[in-house]
């Protein structure tokens, strides 16, 4: 099955197309004594694959391949397999499946399945339980601004910047009359060029919590954050500019928490628009049972083969049509 993904293959018919056309080479690496397995064998075989066990078995593959050294930012966040739902059939969900990834080295650390982007309050304790994040920062968008969730990155000796929106009202007010009232007690700006356009954002770090009633239930609250990012589009000339806030309990270091809230992006750029732009995650129709999310797993495996793959200097597509057409090199992806 992997070894189909990597070759550009995923739908049932083209998995079991890709193995009877490389059987010989499959068998170079295994038995196959009975031949490939038929496309309703591959459909039932990951409808009943039980995928918490699945999950764990990621979990003990990718731990050989992390630095646990490296103390970086895991970003968590969320994506919708919306190929699983269908108007036909009101009844079907499309799973939302929420992932961690250590932004630097690019590697899923986990996820956890839920039924709805709103149960990410819930999912998320789950999955900050079942990975290592002592000594990293752990970004999280503003679901995530929860009491209970703060306290388990800390209880896990982890820092934490988490977005604040609108949706504690009280919050954003205290951090608003903190930006308009207090001094920043660091400020740090980064520029930036690349893609066709040029990117200034500055950091202002506030300590003064004053303004803020309740933030002694948060725990080890430090600061607020306020980032505001102005990027210059040079094929229109326009600018855009933006405004975002968040909490953590980090004090000092503008210029590094500047850096540090860039990578949580990471997750929507590396993974989840990989995933539906090079791997066509969104197109697929893979709705029995937990299919799509072990399907998903499957995907996320291929593409940190990919990534990890750094001899070719070509696009992800480009180096999954090479798999295709050199067995050498689709070899090399999976370290055989």
């Amino acid at each position: 099955m992997l070894s189909a993904v990597l070759c550009r293959c995923q739908e049932w018919d083209g998995i079991v197309l890709f193995g009877e056309q490389e059987l010989e080479w499959l068998r170079k690496h295994g038995a196959f004594d009975n031949g490939i397995p038929s496309k309703d064998t591959l459909r039932r075989f990951f409808a009943s694959l039980d995928p918490e066990r699945f999950r764990e078995c990621f979990a003990q593959w990718i731990a050989p391949l992390r630095n646990s050294k490296l103390n970086e930012v895991i970003a968590i966040d969320g994506k919708t397999i919306r190929g699983t739902s269908t108007k036909s059939d009101p009844k079907s969900v499309a799973p939302h499946i929420l992932t961690a990834l250590a932004s630097e080295q690019g590697l899923c650390l986990g996820q956890v399945k839920t039924d709805a982007k709103s149960n990410e309050i819930t999912a998320i304790p789950e999955l900050l339980e079942a990975i290592s994040i002592g000594g990293c920062t752990v970004t999280i968008d503003a679901m995530g601004r929860q009491k209970e969730i703060v306290r388990a990155i800390r209880d896990k000796n982890a820092d934490y910047i988490i977005a604040a929106k609108g949706n504690q009202g009280s919050l954003l007010e205290a951090i608003e009359d903190t930006v308009l009232l207090e001094r920043p007690v660091e400020t740090a700006i980064e520029d930036d060029c690349g893609h066709g356009r040029v990117e200034k954002r500055t950091c202002h770090l506030y300590t003064d919590l004053s303004h803020f009633k309740d933030s002694g239930s948060w725990k080890d609250l430090g600061s607020f954050i306020k980032i505001e990012k102005r990027a210059y589009h040079k094929a229109t000339g326009k600018t855009d500019q933006e405004t975002r806030y968040y909490i953590s309990n980090i004090t000092k270091d503008a210029a590094g928490l500047n850096k540090m809230v860039r990578p949580h992006w990471s997750v929507e750029n590396q993974l989840h628009w990989v995933l539906d732009v090079v791997f066509g995650e969104d197109y697929a129709r893979k709705r029995t049972g937990p299919s799509a999310e072990n399907f998903n797993l499957v995907l996320k495996m291929a593409l940190l083969l990919v990534n990890s793959e750094k001899s070719h200097k070509k696009s992800k597509n480009n180096k999954r049509l090479r798999a295709l057409m050199d067995r050498e090199y689709r070899g090399k992806l999976l370290h055989f």
